[in-house]
């Protein structure tokens, strides 16, 4: 006897698939990308100092991820290999964040409507900075294809909806300094966090306007970020130095020097 057959609606089927997605994204630790005033800084939030969320795509070009990292640095992969066959192809200029982000969201949507397999469980950002602060641009790729363009900054994983009120709050373009520190502090208005989030927990990274290679994209290290957000105490004042005692009556000290 065959086993019955159970009748889903497309509208249900659609609503348990995103579901699905959305729960495995929430999972994850959140990720911040926002603009600065040399260009945009990403910030995730990540304890491993080999399996990155942020990472280069090409010369001017960086990606952030949440959710499942197997599915997400395959993205990044492919990624890479299509921008690198366009820019030989035609001309490195080619290569531009709308088009990456148009390629994205064309495999997540095909992806996500594919019954028989399973939905992307990852959320994806895409940020270009351009020769001027008015041309950079972020793009924010959810897992049904769906595509944003955001203009100040985007927040995704985790408690997404808390961290981007508490950024909005203090949100301005600001120098890295500034911008990095707030983002830290964004982060850590997580209901699921402690406390503030420690440097050895961030991972941090920029694409610089202002950089001369090339390649703008480039890692803060653990010492840098340390620098900004965990600066080391002031040391002791040192006492001021004493004064050399004079003879009485001469114009010399005890050192026999003039004064």
């Amino acid at each position: 006897m065959s086993a019955p057959m159970f009748y889903v609606s497309p509208e249900q089927q659609v609503k348990d698939r995103a579901e699905f997605a959305r729960a495995g994204i929430a999972r994850g630790r959140s990720v911040i990308v926002q603009r600065y005033r040399d260009g945009i800084l990403f910030v995730a939030e990540n304890l491993s100092q080999s399996l990155h969320k942020v990472s280069e795509i090409y010369d001017r070009i960086g990606f952030a991820a949440v959710g499942r990292y197997n599915e997400f640095d395959n993205l990044r992969i492919a990624g890479i290999r299509h921008a690198d066959i366009r820019g030989y192809a035609y001309d490195r200029r080619d290569v531009t964040g709308r088009m990456l982000a148009n390629a994205y969201a064309q495999v997540l949507g095909t992806i996500f409507s594919a019954v028989a397999e399973k939905p992307y469980e990852v959320e994806l950002a895409v940020a270009e900075v351009g020769p001027s602060p008015d041309q950079d641009q972020i793009f924010r790729l959810t897992f049904d294809g769906s595509i944003a363009d955001e203009r100040d900054f985007c927040v995704m994983g985790g408690a997404a909806e808390q961290i981007s009120a508490a950024l909005a709050e203090t949100y301005t373009v600001a120098s890295l300094p500034q911008a990095l520190t707030t983002a830290v502090r964004a982060l850590a208005s997580d209901p699921g966090q402690d406390g503030p989030v420690g440097v050895e927990a961030i991972e941090a990274a920029v694409l610089d306007r202002d950089r001369r290679q090339t390649r703008k994209f480039a890692r803060l290290s653990r010492a840098q970020l340390a620098a900004v957000l965990d600066p080391a105490p002031p040391g002791p004042t040192s006492p001021p130095a004493r004064q050399p005692r004079r003879r009485a009556g001469t114009g010399t000290d005890q050192n026999g020097q003039h004064g």
